[in-house]
């Protein structure tokens, strides 16, 4: 059978959509829930690379995902292992675990001895019995061979030519893989291609039809072959899989193994298809192109044998497993009953690896789970302090670096800090002055609704402008000469020495050359004082309304200050704050910004909303709703830049005497926090010391040097959320590791508040965890290895080299010490809230998603009550 437009027709798969067997796209649609969508680098979102998968348990997917790509995501033996060593896992809980996961097992074993052999395998605690000869081996192999038992083993579709590799060792796989990295190289270029992919306006399929003929890396026949492909996608890739011979039932996991060969570039597919209309088949015809491609070098091999199941071999381990952990010579199998045999070859079986290292993973949160309720003292009932009335008010983003910040801020003076989302609510898309393009403002799971601009007069914007555009021009004429071959021959002797002695300054005075250039261009441009557009205007129905309307100001103005927990005792000066990063040459920059809101920072919407609530109109309505803010009480805006833990501010607006107070007693108390703030992250950072001369200096540096891997830490670590009033953590020392989000039932009677949270915040939280996880347990899958080998590629994310996938997760500098030492504990995101069990229920029940998470153990999740008891929930 060859792929051609007569076997099209003899199929009946030629003509009308409707005409299509087996409804390609819906299968297509059902399998790319195994990948989740890929932005550009360039506005890196944190995702969660199994949230298609939740409706099945997190155990299911670990072995799925091994045995169909090797790849493992519980933690390895050596990491559990050293979490073992350093006390990260307790033995209680080892046993706790164990204990529970026996309970549900039916095997006719006595209960000690199957808790000591799993206990010995747990703990790598070999007995003394040597390794059985292979003699003595085959006997028992023999003796029990006869009984003909039946092990159940799992097997999930694979794709022919990776089944083709394993079985003789050809690289079929490797050269599709190969074709497939270089042609979506090609396609999803944005920026560093000189030559664009010509017809690529056609779409990727039929730009791929068009040149593949031509490519000489294949050889004539299959480009003969593959010329001869239908015209559409979804026709041709039926007839690779009706050529293959792939069984209906197994169609949709035979397009899951191909996502999943590369699900990067697979996942940027997935994503450009959700952006336009025009590229809404984009994965369809991804899958159309590799798969086609996989048939025509796969032909000759077909039919390929099918599996052999190595049952002596698994038997052979087993039978040595209860030598090396169940006390057990090799001799003893020769004088058990069958149905002796049968019980200590089921636990054998059940108990392997992947159980073993759940057990130690669930042992190891809750090992973290203990002692957090030890730190927060849940234990006794939380009495609120009598605090005078604050100086000052700070909302921060629940961003585990704000948690650090916000307790030195508090043990500085009479302040109040409160958590919450740090879009603060906001639906928005922002466009900045003197920019052309917009760009949403908000966490990737939600769609922009209203746009706000940020202008200035019309002469301060024209010089502006002017401004930026003399500085683009040159960036521009610069990177055409390059890219001239004449011009580019003398465009070294030209810019040399120029670029030689910035070489030498950012290599050797990165900070003083960081602040120099910033200061130069921000002198140049001059950018004059501006205004938002936050009263609605009128706009094309098919474009987003610029501001808001008198209701929606109002709205959302009442949403954010109840979101976080702010309704009364206003302080003078109440401070919004965001949060961004700086750094230098570091493709991951946006990484260190919102992890929510794709690279974006949240200044901006801090700005919004404290001039939304400084609005008369809007305090008087907010007034009659029984949210009363005195006229003495002033909203700013400020940013807070985490890589030098300073506090920027944004919007200051005409201040009352007792906020310009306040204001000027944080000017005076700033610099103090900032230091300590910074100090306690330097401990933090492998190869420098908190007690450098000048640690503020060393943190700018760490942002300017363009040789730095590690300017910061990130979000790693990471792994709680906990939704509660501030007295409940204030004063705690929570390492940095809590994303913090204020709330009070009381406030919250119908638990409106709380869905809120665990609808948003706690989603985001989630993904964030999940994405630090999965790049620590399995870096070169779902990280993005060494950050110094990896190679910038099409302007939209990296590589390792110049043919790998597209590496979309974090680099092992985001997650490791070292090459043998882990930063990032891999746990599960533990959310903990502070309100009634009734509460918790009546979410759980209304809540199905986050019942689902918590089931399937994507999550976990603990409570305290008002008496201070703390529960761990289980469903």
């Amino acid at each position: 059978m060859t792929l051609n437009t007569t076997v099209v027709k003899e199929l009946n798969l030629e003509g009308n959509e409707s005409n299509v067997d087996f409804h390609i796209d819906d299968l297509v649609n059902a399998a790319s829930k195994v990948i989740v969508p890929l932005g550009p680098i360039t506005s890196f979102a944190a995702r969660n690379p199994w949230a298609g998968l939740e409706e099945q348990s997190f155990e299911q997917v670990a072995r799925r995902l091994k045995e169909t790509n090797g790849v493992e995501i519980y933690p390895s033996d050596e990491v559990l292992k050293s979490a073992w060593k350093q006390g990260e896992i307790k033995q209680e809980f080892v046993e706790m675990k164990l204990h529970q996961w026996l309970d549900l097992q039916t095997i006719d074993l006595p209960h000690d001895e199957a808790f000591q052999f799993c206990q010995a395998a747990l703990l790598q605690n070999k007995t003394s019995f040597n390794s059985p000869s292979k003699t003595d081996l085959e006997s028992v192999m023999k003796e029990i061979l006869q009984y003909n038992f039946n092990i159940p083993q799992n097997h999930y579709v694979q794709t022919y030519s990776e089944r083709l590799g394993k079985m003789d060792g050809n690289k079929v796989n490797q050269v599709v893989n190969g074709q497939m990295i270089k042609w979506c190289k090609l396609y999803l270029d944005e920026s560093q291609a000189v030559w664009s992919m010509p017809n690529r306006e056609k779409g990727f399929y039929a730009a791929w039809k068009k040149l593949v003929p031509n490519d000489p890396s294949i050889n004539r026949t299959i480009r003969k072959e593959l010329k001869e492909l239908p015209m559409e996608a979804d026709q041709a890739l039926m007839a690779a899989l009706l050529g293959l011979q792939i069984p209906y039932t197994e169609i949709q996991q035979y397009l899951e193994a191909h996502l999943l060969a590369l699900p990067g570039w697979a996942g940027m597919m997935l994503w450009r298809s959700q952006q336009s209309n025009k590229e809404e088949n984009l994965l369809t015809e991804f899958l159309a192109v590799r798969i086609c491609m996989e048939y025509a070098f796969i032909k000759p091999y077909l039919p390929l044998p099918e599996f052999q199941d190595d049952g002596e071999e698994l038997l052979q381990s087993l039978i040595i497993s209860w030598t090396n952990w169940g006390n057990m010579p090799i001799d003893t199998w020769l004088s058990l009953s069958l149905k002796e045999i049968e019980a200590r070859l089921t636990l054998a079986y059940r108990f392997d690896q992947m159980v073993r290292n759940r057990i130690l993973l669930e042992a190891w949160e809750q090992t973290y789970e203990a002692q957090l309720m030890n730190i927060i003292g849940a234990s006794s009932h939380r009495i609120t302090e009598n605090l005078k009335q604050p100086l000052a008010q700070f909302a921060f983003c629940i961003d585990v670096r704000s948690e650090p910040f916000r307790r030195k801020l508090e043990e500085a003076g009479p302040f109040e800090t409160f958590g919450t989302a740090g879009f603060f609510g906001l639906p928005i898309e922002t466009c900045e002055l003197g920019q052309k393009h917009s760009h949403p403002s908000l966490p990737i799971l939600f769609k922009p609704q209203i746009k706000v601009n940020e202008c200035a007069s019309e002469q301060d914007l024209k010089t502006y402008q002017e401004r930026q555009q003399s500085v683009n021009l040159l960036n521009y004429s610069f990177k055409t000469l390059k890219n001239s071959l004449p011009s580019s021959l003398l465009l070294p002797e030209i810019t040399g020495p120029w670029y030689s002695l910035q070489t030498i300054a950012r290599s050797f005075f990165p900070r003083s050359t960081g602040m120099i250039s910033r200061k130069l261009r921000k002198n140049w441009l001059r950018k004059p004082s501006t205004e938002l557009t936050l009263q609605q205007v009128q706009t094309n129905k098919t474009e987003l309304p610029i501001g808001f309307s008198e209701e929606e100001q109002v709205l959302y103005a009442r949403q954010a200050l109840n979101m976080m927990g702010l309704t009364e005792n206003f302080a003078p000066l109440v401070v919004i704050c965001g949060h961004g990063s700086h750094s230098t040459n570091n493709p991951y920059a946006s990484a260190l910004d919102c992890g929510a809101c794709g690279g974006a920072s949240s200044g901006f919407n801090a700005r919004v909303l404290a001039t939304l609530c400084n609005l008369p109109e809007v305090r008087k309505a907010l007034n009659e709703e029984g949210i009363s803010i005195p006229n003495e009480t002033v909203f700013a805006a400020a940013e807070h830049i985490t890589t030098t833990d300073e506090l920027q501010w944004l919007y200051v607006p005409h201040l009352s005497e007792k906020a310009q107070e306040a204001l000027d007693f944080i000017g005076t108390t700033l610099p103090k926090v900032s230091e300590q703030a910074v100090a306690e992250r330097f401990v933090k950072l492998p190869n420098l010391k908190a007690n450098h001369k000048n640690l503020n200096a060393q943190a700018q540096r760490l942002g300017e040097d363009w040789s730095e891997v590690r300017p910061e830490w990130g979000l790693a670590r990471n792994a709680t959320f906990i939704i509660g009033n501030r007295e409940l953590t204030k004063n705690r020392h929570l390492d940095g590791r809590a994303f913090l989000h204020s709330y009070d039932w009381q406030k919250d009677p119908n638990g409106s508040i709380l869905e809120n949270i665990i609808a948003g915040p706690t989603t985001v939280t989630q993904w964030i965890n999940l994405q630090y996880y999965a790049s620590t347990v399995a870096p070169h899958y779902y990280g993005s290895g060494n950050k110094t080998t990896q190679t910038v590629t099409a302007g939209i994310g990296v590589m390792q080299g110049n043919a790998s996938d597209l590496l979309s997760g974090l680099p092992w500098q985001s997650v490791m010490k070292s090459d043998q030492e882990l930063y990032h504990e891999p746990l599960r995101l533990l959310v903990v809230i502070e309100a009634p069990t009734e509460y918790v229920q009546r979410l759980l029940d209304r809540n199905q998603s986050f019942h689902q998470k918590l089931k399937n153990g994507w999550i976990r999740l603990a409570s305290i009550d008002p008496e201070g008891h703390w529960e761990s929930w289980t469903v």
